[in-house]
């Protein structure tokens, strides 16, 4: 239990214009301070794109569909499951030439 605390770690960020207090795993700290920086950067943009026309809750869901949009498009740039049929279809036609020639 105590290894377990000692991967832990409590920090605040800083998103938007609140600070938030989170326990998170020590190796992941890097990632939560770009996450609260990008967060307030994109809400940020939406905020003065926007001001007075669209409300707080507006501008944060146009922050999260832009963020979750680029983690979509990131997402799909990294699947590589049409790669795999294909190196699984070559792999298959290869070995049963070789087995034809034994």
């Amino acid at each position: 239990m105590p290894e377990q605390k000692k991967d832990r770690l409590h920090i605040r960020l800083h998103v938007y214009d609140e600070e938030i207090e989170v326990v998170i795993n020590r190796e992941d700290e890097e990632y939560y301070r770009s996450a609260a920086k990008l967060i307030t950067e994109r809400y940020n943009a939406y905020a003065q794109a926007y001001k007075g026309r669209k409300s707080d809750h507006t501008v944060a869901l146009m922050t999260l569909i832009d963020i979750t949009l680029m983690y979509q498009k990131e997402r799909a740039n990294n699947d590589t499951s049409p790669y795999d049929n294909v190196l699984a279809k070559l792999t298959s036609e290869i070995e049963e030439a070789l087995g034809d020639e034994k």
